[in-house]
């Protein structure tokens, strides 16, 4: 037996978690860890260094139930319900969860919701923007998923930002952008239950261009496709070439990763760090794919001036 793996085994628990990076900027699988227990503070501590390097982490073979899985999200913060729209979707029992499959969503929204494109292009998002606490994480564990297709992208934001030149980086830092769920005038005239939840029960919040995360100090792009309705204080058509160019950047694939799911799998994300892209290749076929989410209780976004975000329409979103 050699001498390293000698060493290797007679390593406390805690230090044989193995973080091995996925992509330049984005994305870290993380094995020898068992989810379905209790961490270790020093296990909590290597899993949140590596969610701040990679801003998304991946684990495989973790089959999480509902309980088991809100337990290791509390381990980094307070849960919060599902969704703010989740109404009575959620599992029995478990208001905490927000499942995301085909069948829940046409449930959650109406028929067509999944089949509409924003008006803003492809759904690259955060969980939940229009609010004015956004999710800090979010935890999306596969129960089915298909053999083939279906796999989630991430960008990192915070590399996106320091990919910009300079002069634009100045211009983003002291703007201001306006958020709000159904954001496309589609969704608005919508006679589905998305329009109805965007009429009666509006979310929006103004947030600046760039925030600081407030665990690394890093500024990142805080703009979204899916939610980013314009940047205040502008005119409609500058509005409107800005979000365009920070939309393609984000985009670019230099800053992106993508993951294949597999059943338990676990994907656990920061929102402040990274955007998701949801898969739309698999919805033409006659498959199943049942994934379940948890999210985290967010800060209030802070921009490189220090003013804080302000809402304009809809509640803090705390702890179930």
């Amino acid at each position: 037996m050699s001498t390293t793996a000698l060493k290797v085994r007679e390593l406390p628990v805690e230090q044989q978690i193995r973080i091995q990076p996925q992509s330049g900027y984005t994305g870290a699988l993380v094995t020898g860890v068992n989810l379905t227990k209790p961490l270790s503070t020093d296990q909590i501590a290597t899993i949140r260094g590596a969610l701040n390097k990679w801003g998304v982490v991946y684990f495989r073979d973790q089959h999480l139930n509902h309980a088991q899985h809100i337990a290791f999200g509390r381990q980094f913060g307070d849960v919060t319900p599902g969704h703010p729209y989740e109404g009575d979707g959620a599992p029995t029992g478990f208001p905490e969860i927000h499942t995301v499959s085909p069948d829940a969503y046409r449930k959650r929204y109406g028929e067509h919701y999944r089949k509409q494109e924003g008006s803003n292009g492809p759904g690259w998002h955060a969980d939940v923007t229009p609010l004015i606490n956004p999710p800090a994480y979010s935890i999306l564990r596969a129960e089915t998923v298909p053999d083939f297709s279906g796999d989630t992208h991430f960008t990192n934001v915070a590399a996106a930002y320091r990919g910009l030149s300079r002069p634009v980086r100045d211009l983003i830092d002291h703007l201001r952008a306006e958020h709000r769920f159904g954001s496309s005038q589609s969704a608005e005239r919508s006679n589905e239950k998305i329009g109805e939840w965007v009429r009666n029960k509006p979310l929006a919040s103004i947030h600046p261009v760039v925030r600081l995360h407030p665990d690394t100090g890093e500024k990142v792009i805080y703009v979204n496709p899916s939610f980013t309705r314009q940047i205040v204080g502008v005119s409609p058509r500058e509005s409107r070439h800005i979000l365009d160019l920070l939309f393609e950047h984000l985009a670019n694939p230099v800053y992106t990763d993508r993951f294949r799911w597999e059943p338990g799998s676990i994907a656990f994300w920061d929102n402040r760090a990274v955007l998701h892209l949801a898969p739309r290749d698999f919805e033409h076929l006659d498959v199943q794919r049942i994934l379940h989410r948890i999210t985290l209780v967010g800060d209030i976004p802070i921009g490189p001036d220090g003013l804080r975000s302000t809402s304009i329409e809809g509640e803090p979103f705390l702890a179930a």
